[in-house]
């Protein structure tokens, strides 16, 4: 490693483990290791990809300060093939950033920080088979002897997961617990699973039952409070659903973006199936309004939209669109999310505030298919399935409600919310078989 100490170094693979597991404050211990060696290029490297991974325009100035830095220093090579996918992030293309990591790991498998940045690159432009396959390709050249092993399992079971790989993602999560118990990414991983399987009380035992190892300490806290939030929404605890939403998941008031996508996302949830959240979207409203015209990342964006569209902010609203029309004529990776996803998402979630349910199901059917296009897991994106859903029954389309509950009870056959919606479809045919009989 260029421009390290010896001292330099073991802060390096301190931060390292710590972003591995999402613990502690890798940006406070890599700023050590640069006190300790300011010539340390992958010091520098490392601190520009945590901001580069947290998704947030107001950290581009973070970044360019850190690559800057980098840049300027004697490097060898492979140190030159992370300025390479660093300068890519910069210029907003995922694609060319996620290029240049994936030929750091050809040359270099054991290169842990391209793997990481690699995976959540991945996670942020929705490309499931490569979250797998990308952490495939290297996994053999490591060892369970090896202090990072684990994070690689958990990557891998998360890969797994998102690919339908549902007995060899839960196996690998394990594994991956049983090597480092705090390791929160898959304890995130194995909870899929369980979400997507329908197993909401086995989810609630395996977050509660863990909770000492993923809530203390940990910046990955509030996303899996958020699916311990959702085992309990699929089991109608509502509830206890809201205690979990004033504590952990939103008392602090957090301002961090990642985890105004999760407090959106559950309240969305709550607020198609008409529940009274009292002045909640209130606050989250009004801490996503200085987002508003960011147009950074089209993920982000819907999560914003939700809460402008329940907390009726139609001038917010009115502005996330304006930027997105802005952000789809700019030549980043963005552009392509927003125009061939986040822009007819964010205008058909607007038109469900609006009580204008048969735009909302024309704008989000032909999308529906290819929403993995601008990020997040199908955990995440199942929102937007459950306003399609809901849009169909309040729009009197039940017919569609018919077809879309009966995915649902295929895939989670105990699920109280997809019943129902089935026996809402059911009454309409029966009542539609005896007009017709008359």
């Amino acid at each position: 490693m260029s421009g390290a100490s010896a001292a330099a170094i073991a802060l390096y693979e301190q931060a390292l483990a710590e972003l591995q597991c999402y613990s502690g404050d890798p940006l406070a211990t890599i700023d050590e290791a640069l006190a300790e060696s300011p010539d340390f290029v992958m010091a520098h490297c490392l601190r520009a990809y945590v901001f580069v991974l947290s998704t947030e325009a107001q950290a581009a100035p973070e970044v360019q300060a850190s690559f800057d830095a980098a840049a300027s220093l004697p490097s060898n090579a492979r140190e030159r093939r992370h300025l390479v996918a660093l300068r890519q992030f910069l210029q907003g293309s995922w694609d060319g950033a996620i290029g240049a990591l994936e030929d750091v790991l050809i040359d270099y498998p054991r290169d842990a920080l391209a793997v990481q940045a690699l995976h959540l690159a991945d996670f942020f432009v929705g490309d499931a088979r490569n979250l797998r396959d990308h952490v495939a390709r290297v996994l053999p050249e490591w060892s369970p002897d090896d202090s990072g092993y684990h994070a690689l399992l958990g990557m891998y079971a998360f890969g797994l997961e998102e690919c339908g790989d549902y007995r060899r993602a839960e196996e690998a999560g394990r594994r991956a617990i049983a090597l480092n118990p705090c390791d929160a990414w898959a304890q995130h991983a194995v909870a899929h699973v369980m979400e997507m399987q329908g197993r909401a009380q086995e989810g609630i035992d395996w977050m509660t039952g863990r909770q000492g190892f993923w809530a203390t300490n940990s910046f990955f806290a509030v996303h899996n409070w958020w699916h311990l939030a959702l085992f309990h929404l699929e089991l109608e605890q509502v509830d206890r659903v809201l205690a979990l939403y004033d504590g952990p998941l939103r008392g602090e008031r957090s301002q961090v973006v990642l985890d105004l996508v999760d407090a959106s996302a559950l309240l969305w949830r709550l607020y198609l199936r008409g529940i009274d959240t009292g002045d909640r979207w209130n606050e989250l409203a009004a801490a996503w309004e200085p987002l508003a015209t960011d147009g950074f990342y089209a993920f982000n964006d819907a999560h914003a939209m939700m809460a402008f569209v329940a907390d009726g902010r139609d001038r917010a609203a009115d502005a996330l669109l304006a930027a997105q029309q802005q952000a789809i004529s700019s030549s980043t990776g963005n552009a392509r999310m927003t125009w061939e996803v986040g822009y007819p998402l964010c205008s058909a979630l607007r038109a469900f505030g609006r009580g204008d349910y048969s735009t909302c199901l024309s704008l989000l059917r032909p999308i529906r298919s290819r929403l993995n296009r601008f990020g997040g897991s199908h955990a995440q994106r199942d929102v937007f399935d459950l306003t399609l859903l809901e849009a169909a029954r309040r729009d009197g389309h039940y017919a569609l409600l018919r077809g879309l509950a009966n995915e649902r009870i295929e895939l989670k056959p105990s699920s109280p919310l997809s019943r129902r919606y089935r026996q809402d479809a059911a009454r309409w045919a029966a009542q539609t078989a005896g007009i017709a009989a008359i």
